[in-house]
Protein backbone atom coordinates (compact mmCIF):
# COMPACT_ATOMS: atom_id res chain seq x y z
CA UNK A 1 0.00 0.00 0.00
CA UNK A 2 1.68 3.08 -1.33
CA UNK A 3 2.20 6.13 1.65
CA UNK A 4 0.17 9.39 1.47
CA UNK A 5 2.47 12.22 1.03
CA UNK A 6 1.25 15.54 2.45
CA UNK A 7 3.40 18.29 0.71
CA UNK A 8 3.01 21.80 1.92
CA UNK A 9 4.82 24.17 -0.65
CA UNK A 10 3.26 21.90 -3.52
CA UNK A 11 2.78 25.22 -5.94
CA UNK A 12 6.51 26.12 -5.57
CA UNK A 13 9.67 25.10 -7.59
CA UNK A 14 10.58 21.89 -5.71
CA UNK A 15 7.13 21.18 -4.89
CA UNK A 16 5.69 21.12 -8.97
CA UNK A 17 9.27 18.54 -9.04
CA UNK A 18 8.24 16.44 -6.03
CA UNK A 19 4.49 15.95 -7.63
CA UNK A 20 6.17 15.10 -11.50
CA UNK A 21 8.14 12.54 -10.15
CA UNK A 22 7.10 10.69 -6.56
CA UNK A 23 3.65 10.69 -7.98
CA UNK A 24 3.82 7.05 -8.74
CA UNK A 25 5.65 5.70 -6.05
CA UNK A 26 3.12 7.53 -3.35
CA UNK A 27 -0.38 9.40 -2.82
CA UNK A 28 0.49 12.96 -2.96
CA UNK A 29 -1.92 15.23 -1.15
CA UNK A 30 -0.79 18.53 -2.65
CA UNK A 31 -1.48 21.45 -0.09
CA UNK A 32 -2.82 25.01 -1.76
CA UNK A 33 -4.21 28.30 -0.60
CA UNK A 34 -6.05 28.50 -3.54
CA UNK A 35 -9.16 26.03 -4.53
CA UNK A 36 -8.38 23.46 -7.59
CA UNK A 37 -10.78 24.94 -10.43
CA UNK A 38 -8.87 21.97 -13.19
CA UNK A 39 -6.37 19.21 -12.20
CA UNK A 40 -5.11 17.66 -15.12
CA UNK A 41 -3.66 15.45 -12.77
CA UNK A 42 -5.62 12.58 -11.21
CA UNK A 43 -3.24 10.94 -9.62
CA UNK A 44 -2.35 13.91 -6.70
CA UNK A 45 -5.44 15.67 -4.86
CA UNK A 46 -5.44 18.99 -3.77
CA UNK A 47 -5.99 20.16 -0.18
CA UNK A 48 -7.20 23.84 0.91
CA UNK A 49 -5.45 24.92 3.38
CA UNK A 50 -4.79 28.28 5.44
CA UNK A 51 -1.33 27.08 7.45
CA UNK A 52 -1.79 30.49 9.49
CA UNK A 53 -4.55 28.56 10.92
CA UNK A 54 -4.35 25.51 12.92
CA UNK A 55 -7.57 24.11 12.40
CA UNK A 56 -7.08 24.80 8.83
CA UNK A 57 -3.41 23.32 8.82
CA UNK A 58 -4.59 20.38 11.05
CA UNK A 59 -7.26 19.34 8.87
CA UNK A 60 -4.65 19.46 5.49
CA UNK A 61 -2.64 17.31 7.51
CA UNK A 62 -5.80 14.25 8.49
CA UNK A 63 -4.96 11.26 6.63
CA UNK A 64 -1.12 11.44 6.00
CA UNK A 65 1.84 9.02 6.76
CA UNK A 66 5.06 11.78 6.04
CA UNK A 67 4.47 15.60 5.12
CA UNK A 68 7.50 17.51 3.31
CA UNK A 69 7.27 21.25 4.10
CA UNK A 70 8.63 23.46 1.60
CA UNK A 71 7.21 26.58 2.60
CA UNK A 72 8.68 30.19 2.61
CA UNK A 73 6.75 33.04 3.41
CA UNK A 74 8.59 35.66 1.33
CA UNK A 75 5.45 36.82 -0.07
CA UNK A 76 2.36 39.18 1.20
CA UNK A 77 -0.83 37.06 2.06
CA UNK A 78 -2.94 39.90 2.93
CA UNK A 79 -3.03 43.54 1.72
CA UNK A 80 -1.07 44.70 4.89
CA UNK A 81 1.28 42.52 5.99
CA UNK A 82 3.40 43.94 9.16
CA UNK A 83 6.26 41.82 10.45
CA UNK A 84 9.07 40.20 9.35
CA UNK A 85 9.25 37.31 6.94
CA UNK A 86 11.70 35.60 9.77
CA UNK A 87 8.66 35.89 12.37
CA UNK A 88 6.11 34.72 10.00
CA UNK A 89 8.13 31.54 8.93
CA UNK A 90 8.63 30.66 12.36
CA UNK A 91 4.79 30.70 12.80
CA UNK A 92 3.81 29.21 10.10
CA UNK A 93 6.52 25.97 11.31
CA UNK A 94 4.81 25.97 14.61
CA UNK A 95 1.10 25.51 13.39
CA UNK A 96 3.04 23.09 11.25
CA UNK A 97 4.67 20.98 13.91
CA UNK A 98 1.80 20.89 16.18
CA UNK A 99 -0.85 19.71 13.26
CA UNK A 100 1.76 16.84 12.32
CA UNK A 101 1.80 15.92 16.10
CA UNK A 102 -1.78 15.83 16.78
CA UNK A 103 -2.05 13.54 13.49
CA UNK A 104 0.60 11.60 14.63
CA UNK A 105 2.93 11.42 11.44
CA UNK A 106 5.99 9.66 11.22
CA UNK A 107 7.84 11.88 9.86
CA UNK A 108 8.44 15.34 8.57
CA UNK A 109 10.95 16.16 5.79
CA UNK A 110 11.64 20.13 5.70
CA UNK A 111 14.27 21.40 2.84
CA UNK A 112 16.18 24.21 4.57
CA UNK A 113 19.89 26.01 3.80
CA UNK A 114 23.10 24.71 4.35
CA UNK A 115 24.66 26.25 7.95
CA UNK A 116 27.71 29.00 7.05
CA UNK A 117 31.29 27.35 7.21
CA UNK A 118 32.41 31.13 7.42
CA UNK A 119 32.92 33.78 10.39
CA UNK A 120 30.24 36.31 8.66
CA UNK A 121 27.30 36.59 11.18
CA UNK A 122 24.46 34.60 9.70
CA UNK A 123 21.97 36.25 7.34
CA UNK A 124 18.64 36.97 8.39
CA UNK A 125 17.62 34.64 5.84
CA UNK A 126 19.34 31.48 6.34
CA UNK A 127 18.96 31.76 10.38
CA UNK A 128 15.60 31.78 9.94
CA UNK A 129 15.50 28.57 7.88
CA UNK A 130 17.63 26.82 10.68
CA UNK A 131 14.63 28.40 13.23
CA UNK A 132 12.26 27.06 11.23
CA UNK A 133 14.12 23.36 11.09
CA UNK A 134 14.54 24.06 15.23
CA UNK A 135 10.15 24.56 14.84
CA UNK A 136 9.06 21.87 12.84
CA UNK A 137 11.56 18.85 15.01
CA UNK A 138 10.64 20.46 18.80
CA UNK A 139 7.57 18.00 19.23
CA UNK A 140 6.91 14.35 19.23
CA UNK A 141 6.75 14.17 15.02
CA UNK A 142 11.05 13.11 13.97
CA UNK A 143 12.29 15.65 11.34
CA UNK A 144 14.23 14.82 8.56
CA UNK A 145 16.11 18.46 7.65
CA UNK A 146 17.65 18.34 4.49
CA UNK A 147 19.96 21.31 3.95
CA UNK A 148 21.04 22.47 0.24
CA UNK A 149 22.72 25.51 -1.14
CA UNK A 150 21.77 26.95 -4.72
CA UNK A 151 19.37 24.04 -6.58
CA UNK A 152 19.50 24.19 -10.02
CA UNK A 153 16.65 23.26 -12.57
CA UNK A 154 13.57 24.20 -14.71
CA UNK A 155 11.41 26.63 -13.06
CA UNK A 156 14.08 27.50 -9.83
CA UNK A 157 13.73 31.01 -8.75
CA UNK A 158 17.31 31.31 -7.61
CA UNK A 159 19.00 30.36 -10.40
CA UNK A 160 16.35 32.16 -12.54
CA UNK A 161 17.89 35.64 -11.22
CA UNK A 162 21.24 33.91 -12.19
CA UNK A 163 20.26 33.80 -15.85
CA UNK A 164 18.18 37.09 -16.08
CA UNK A 165 21.46 38.87 -14.96
CA UNK A 166 23.31 37.01 -18.03
CA UNK A 167 20.69 37.59 -20.51
CA UNK A 168 20.02 41.74 -19.57
CA UNK A 169 23.84 42.52 -18.75
CA UNK A 170 26.44 42.75 -21.02
CA UNK A 171 29.33 44.02 -18.81
CA UNK A 172 28.59 42.43 -14.96
CA UNK A 173 30.99 44.35 -12.31
CA UNK A 174 30.59 41.87 -9.61
CA UNK A 175 30.10 42.48 -5.75
CA UNK A 176 32.60 40.79 -3.24
CA UNK A 177 30.11 38.47 -2.58
CA UNK A 178 30.04 36.83 -6.09
CA UNK A 179 33.63 35.32 -4.49
CA UNK A 180 31.78 33.06 -1.93
CA UNK A 181 32.12 29.19 -2.70
CA UNK A 182 28.86 27.63 -3.08
CA UNK A 183 27.68 23.94 -4.31
CA UNK A 184 25.08 24.10 -6.57
CA UNK A 185 23.07 21.39 -6.99
CA UNK A 186 20.49 19.41 -9.52
CA UNK A 187 17.17 19.79 -8.05
CA UNK A 188 16.66 15.89 -8.97
CA UNK A 189 19.50 14.74 -6.98
CA UNK A 190 17.75 16.91 -4.33
CA UNK A 191 14.65 14.75 -5.73
CA UNK A 192 16.44 11.28 -4.82
CA UNK A 193 17.73 12.14 -1.30
CA UNK A 194 14.00 12.73 -0.65
CA UNK A 195 12.39 9.97 -2.03
CA UNK A 196 15.44 8.21 -0.70
CA UNK A 197 14.88 9.79 3.23
CA UNK A 198 10.92 9.28 3.03
CA UNK A 199 10.03 6.77 5.71
CA UNK A 200 13.73 6.24 6.38
CA UNK A 201 14.02 5.89 9.92
CA UNK A 202 17.60 6.09 9.89
CA UNK A 203 17.41 9.83 8.44
CA UNK A 204 14.54 10.55 11.56
CA UNK A 205 16.19 13.53 13.56
CA UNK A 206 18.64 13.75 11.49
CA UNK A 207 20.05 16.95 9.50
CA UNK A 208 21.82 16.27 6.32
CA UNK A 209 23.31 18.94 4.42
CA UNK A 210 24.05 17.94 0.36
CA UNK A 211 26.26 19.78 -2.68
CA UNK A 212 26.36 18.80 -6.36
CA UNK A 213 30.18 17.41 -7.94
CA UNK A 214 31.56 20.93 -8.18
CA UNK A 215 32.63 23.45 -5.94
CA UNK A 216 31.64 27.28 -7.63
CA UNK A 217 31.97 30.61 -6.75
CA UNK A 218 28.82 32.79 -7.78
CA UNK A 219 31.06 34.66 -10.37
CA UNK A 220 32.23 31.27 -11.71
CA UNK A 221 28.54 29.85 -12.07
CA UNK A 222 27.45 33.40 -13.88
CA UNK A 223 30.35 32.68 -16.39
CA UNK A 224 29.48 29.06 -16.49
CA UNK A 225 25.79 30.12 -17.19
CA UNK A 226 26.74 32.60 -19.81
CA UNK A 227 29.09 30.01 -21.51
CA UNK A 228 26.13 27.89 -21.84
CA UNK A 229 23.84 30.52 -23.03
CA UNK A 230 26.08 31.22 -25.66
CA UNK A 231 26.40 35.18 -24.63
CA UNK A 232 29.58 36.75 -24.40
CA UNK A 233 29.79 38.65 -20.90
CA UNK A 234 32.41 40.71 -19.45
CA UNK A 235 32.29 39.26 -15.41
CA UNK A 236 34.68 40.89 -12.98
CA UNK A 237 35.09 41.70 -9.71
CA UNK A 238 34.18 45.11 -8.10
CA UNK A 239 34.92 45.40 -4.44
CA UNK A 240 33.31 48.02 -3.40
CA UNK A 241 29.44 47.15 -4.09
CA UNK A 242 27.87 47.34 -0.74
CA UNK A 243 25.28 44.82 0.18
CA UNK A 244 22.37 47.34 -0.29
CA UNK A 245 23.62 48.52 -3.52
CA UNK A 246 23.50 44.82 -4.75
CA UNK A 247 20.17 44.59 -3.90
CA UNK A 248 18.66 46.98 -5.59
CA UNK A 249 21.07 45.91 -8.59
CA UNK A 250 20.14 42.04 -8.83
CA UNK A 251 16.54 43.56 -8.14
CA UNK A 252 16.59 45.96 -11.44
CA UNK A 253 18.88 43.47 -13.95
CA UNK A 254 16.66 40.26 -13.07
CA UNK A 255 13.29 41.86 -12.87
CA UNK A 256 12.93 40.21 -9.65
CA UNK A 257 10.91 41.63 -6.48
CA UNK A 258 13.21 43.59 -4.08
CA UNK A 259 11.40 41.46 -1.10
CA UNK A 260 12.45 38.27 -2.56
CA UNK A 261 16.26 39.72 -3.78
CA UNK A 262 16.54 40.58 -0.51
CA UNK A 263 17.72 37.85 2.11
CA UNK A 264 18.53 36.12 -0.74
CA UNK A 265 21.90 38.23 -1.66
CA UNK A 266 22.21 38.78 1.91
CA UNK A 267 22.79 34.89 2.06
CA UNK A 268 25.18 34.75 -0.44
CA UNK A 269 28.41 36.48 1.60
CA UNK A 270 28.53 32.93 3.21
CA UNK A 271 30.48 29.98 2.10
CA UNK A 272 27.92 27.37 1.71
CA UNK A 273 30.18 24.14 1.53
CA UNK A 274 28.16 21.27 2.76
CA UNK A 275 29.60 19.21 5.37
CA UNK A 276 29.76 15.38 4.48
CA UNK A 277 27.75 14.05 7.74
CA UNK A 278 25.07 11.31 7.50
CA UNK A 279 26.26 10.66 3.72
CA UNK A 280 26.67 7.43 4.43
CA UNK A 281 22.43 7.33 4.83
CA UNK A 282 22.20 8.08 0.65
CA UNK A 283 23.54 6.69 -2.69
CA UNK A 284 22.81 9.68 -5.37
CA UNK A 285 25.31 9.98 -8.88
CA UNK A 286 25.23 13.21 -8.76
CA UNK A 287 25.03 15.46 -11.84
CA UNK A 288 27.75 17.60 -13.04
CA UNK A 289 26.75 21.44 -13.40
CA UNK A 290 26.78 21.61 -17.02
CA UNK A 291 24.26 19.23 -17.50
CA UNK A 292 22.24 20.53 -15.05
CA UNK A 293 22.34 23.68 -16.11
CA UNK A 294 22.01 23.03 -19.75
CA UNK A 295 18.39 20.93 -18.12
CA UNK A 296 17.59 23.93 -16.66
CA UNK A 297 17.90 26.51 -19.59
CA UNK A 298 16.00 23.99 -22.36
CA UNK A 299 12.82 22.48 -20.29
CA UNK A 300 10.05 24.16 -18.08
CA UNK A 301 8.78 23.06 -14.86
CA UNK A 302 5.76 21.12 -14.33
CA UNK A 303 2.37 22.42 -15.22
CA UNK A 304 0.10 23.26 -12.36
CA UNK A 305 -3.76 22.57 -12.02
CA UNK A 306 -5.39 26.17 -12.39
CA UNK A 307 -7.40 27.79 -9.60
CA UNK A 308 -9.57 29.70 -8.43
CA UNK A 309 -9.38 33.20 -7.04
CA UNK A 310 -9.81 33.36 -3.61
CA UNK A 311 -13.26 34.76 -2.36
CA UNK A 312 -11.70 37.35 0.30
CA UNK A 313 -12.09 40.80 2.18
CA UNK A 314 -10.26 43.60 0.00
CA UNK A 315 -8.91 45.16 2.98
CA UNK A 316 -7.34 42.48 5.42
CA UNK A 317 -4.20 42.95 7.76
CA UNK A 318 -1.73 40.42 9.08
CA UNK A 319 0.55 41.66 12.02
CA UNK A 320 3.17 39.16 13.18
CA UNK A 321 5.57 40.67 15.99
CA UNK A 322 8.36 38.51 18.00
CA UNK A 323 8.63 39.39 21.36
CA UNK A 324 11.94 38.51 23.21
CA UNK A 325 11.23 36.81 26.29
CA UNK A 326 14.31 36.42 28.70
CA UNK A 327 11.71 35.31 31.58
CA UNK A 328 10.32 32.27 29.65
CA UNK A 329 6.58 33.25 30.66
CA UNK A 330 4.30 31.05 28.36
CA UNK A 331 1.61 32.84 26.73
CA UNK A 332 -1.22 31.99 28.88
CA UNK A 333 0.98 34.56 31.46
CA UNK A 334 1.87 37.11 28.76
CA UNK A 335 -1.75 37.09 27.46
CA UNK A 336 -3.26 38.34 30.86
CA UNK A 337 -0.16 40.13 31.56
CA UNK A 338 -0.71 42.33 27.96
CA UNK A 339 -3.87 43.63 29.66
CA UNK A 340 -2.90 45.03 32.52
CA UNK A 341 0.47 46.45 30.99
CA UNK A 342 -1.77 48.11 28.94
CA UNK A 343 -4.06 49.79 31.50
CA UNK A 344 -0.72 50.77 33.44
CA UNK A 345 1.37 52.10 30.15
CA UNK A 346 -1.98 54.09 29.14
CA UNK A 347 -3.88 55.06 31.82
CA UNK A 348 -6.62 57.45 30.73
CA UNK A 349 -6.44 56.50 27.08
CA UNK A 350 -6.64 53.11 26.80
CA UNK A 351 -8.56 51.30 29.22
CA UNK A 352 -8.46 47.24 28.48
CA UNK A 353 -10.77 44.87 30.32
CA UNK A 354 -10.08 41.47 30.61
CA UNK A 355 -12.72 38.71 32.54
CA UNK A 356 -11.25 35.61 31.72
CA UNK A 357 -13.55 35.28 28.50
CA UNK A 358 -13.72 38.46 26.42
CA UNK A 359 -10.91 40.98 26.07
CA UNK A 360 -12.44 44.17 25.42
CA UNK A 361 -10.65 47.52 25.13
CA UNK A 362 -11.87 51.06 25.56
CA UNK A 363 -11.76 54.54 24.97
CA UNK A 364 -13.13 57.70 26.66
CA UNK A 365 -16.39 54.69 27.56
CA UNK A 366 -16.43 53.48 24.07
CA UNK A 367 -15.46 49.90 23.18
CA UNK A 368 -12.77 49.90 20.37
CA UNK A 369 -12.65 46.20 20.04
CA UNK A 370 -14.04 43.28 21.81
CA UNK A 371 -12.44 39.72 21.60
CA UNK A 372 -13.23 36.62 22.91
CA UNK A 373 -10.97 33.94 24.27
CA UNK A 374 -11.65 30.38 22.50
CA UNK A 375 -10.93 28.10 25.34
CA UNK A 376 -10.93 24.84 23.35
CA UNK A 377 -8.46 25.68 21.04
CA UNK A 378 -5.91 27.63 23.62
CA UNK A 379 -3.44 26.33 25.54
CA UNK A 380 -0.46 27.44 28.18
CA UNK A 381 1.65 28.14 25.45
CA UNK A 382 -0.91 29.50 22.57
CA UNK A 383 -4.21 31.78 23.33
CA UNK A 384 -6.31 32.45 20.71
CA UNK A 385 -8.57 35.31 21.09
CA UNK A 386 -11.35 35.95 18.17
CA UNK A 387 -12.66 39.29 17.12
CA UNK A 388 -15.89 39.80 17.60
CA UNK A 389 -17.11 43.40 17.99
CA UNK A 390 -15.78 46.95 18.38
CA UNK A 391 -15.64 50.04 16.32
CA UNK A 392 -12.73 49.57 15.04
CA UNK A 393 -13.53 46.40 13.22
CA UNK A 394 -15.93 45.74 9.99
CA UNK A 395 -16.12 42.31 10.62
CA UNK A 396 -17.28 40.01 13.67
CA UNK A 397 -17.08 37.05 12.04
CA UNK A 398 -13.85 36.86 10.59
CA UNK A 399 -9.99 37.79 12.50
CA UNK A 400 -8.20 36.62 15.53
CA UNK A 401 -5.16 37.54 17.75
CA UNK A 402 -2.65 34.95 18.92
CA UNK A 403 -0.38 34.79 21.25
CA UNK A 404 2.24 31.90 20.87
CA UNK A 405 5.48 30.98 22.95
CA UNK A 406 8.02 29.41 20.46
CA UNK A 407 11.77 27.98 20.83
CA UNK A 408 10.81 26.83 24.74
CA UNK A 409 9.59 30.07 25.58
CA UNK A 410 12.35 32.20 24.31
CA UNK A 411 10.07 34.27 22.27
CA UNK A 412 6.58 34.62 22.57
CA UNK A 413 4.40 35.63 18.86
CA UNK A 414 2.09 38.09 18.67
CA UNK A 415 -0.23 37.81 15.91
CA UNK A 416 -3.32 39.11 14.58
CA UNK A 417 -4.39 37.71 11.31
CA UNK A 418 -7.13 38.26 8.75
CA UNK A 419 -8.24 41.32 10.40
CA UNK A 420 -10.74 43.83 8.55
CA UNK A 421 -10.24 47.62 10.32
CA UNK A 422 -13.46 50.16 9.83
CA UNK A 423 -11.51 53.37 9.36
CA UNK A 424 -11.12 54.21 5.87
CA UNK A 425 -7.80 51.97 4.35
CA UNK A 426 -5.27 55.09 4.13
CA UNK A 427 -6.26 56.27 7.29
CA UNK A 428 -5.90 53.18 8.94
CA UNK A 429 -2.25 52.78 7.69
CA UNK A 430 -1.56 56.22 9.25
CA UNK A 431 -2.74 55.71 12.95
CA UNK A 432 -3.87 52.23 14.38
CA UNK A 433 -1.90 50.20 12.58
CA UNK A 434 1.44 52.26 13.22
CA UNK A 435 0.26 52.48 16.62
CA UNK A 436 -0.11 48.92 17.23
CA UNK A 437 3.57 48.52 16.21
CA UNK A 438 4.29 51.19 18.80
CA UNK A 439 2.90 49.55 21.70
CA UNK A 440 4.11 45.90 20.48
CA UNK A 441 7.67 47.62 20.89
CA UNK A 442 6.52 49.10 24.27
CA UNK A 443 5.41 45.79 25.42
CA UNK A 444 8.35 44.12 24.23
CA UNK A 445 10.72 46.62 26.24
CA UNK A 446 8.24 45.61 29.26
CA UNK A 447 9.04 41.63 29.12
CA UNK A 448 13.00 42.60 28.56
CA UNK A 449 12.82 44.77 31.53
CA UNK A 450 11.05 42.46 33.69
CA UNK A 451 12.79 40.60 36.58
Amino acid sequence: MKQKIVLAGATGFIGRWIIDRLQNDFNIIALSRKKVKINPNENVSWRTVDLYSMSSTEKALEGADIAIYLVHSMQPSTRLNQGKFEDTDLLLADNFSRAAQKNKLQQIIYLGGILPKDKHQISNHLLSRYEVEKTLGARTTPLTSIRAGIIIGPGGSSFRIVTQLVKNLPVMGCPKWTKSKNQPIDVFDVLSLIKQCIGNPKTYNKNIEIGGKQVLTYMELLRKTAHLMSKKRLIFPMPFFTIGLSKWWVSIFSNSNINFVSPLVESLKHKMIPSDDYSDLYKIDFTTMDISIKRALEHRPPVLPSFHEPESERNTVRSVQRIYNPRKYNAQWVAKFYPMWLSKRFAGLINPRFDGSFLRFYLFGIMLLELQLIEDRSTPNRQLFYITGGKLTKRTDLGWLEFRSILDNEYVITAIHEYVPKLPWWIYKLTQAQLHLYVMRKFERELKSLK
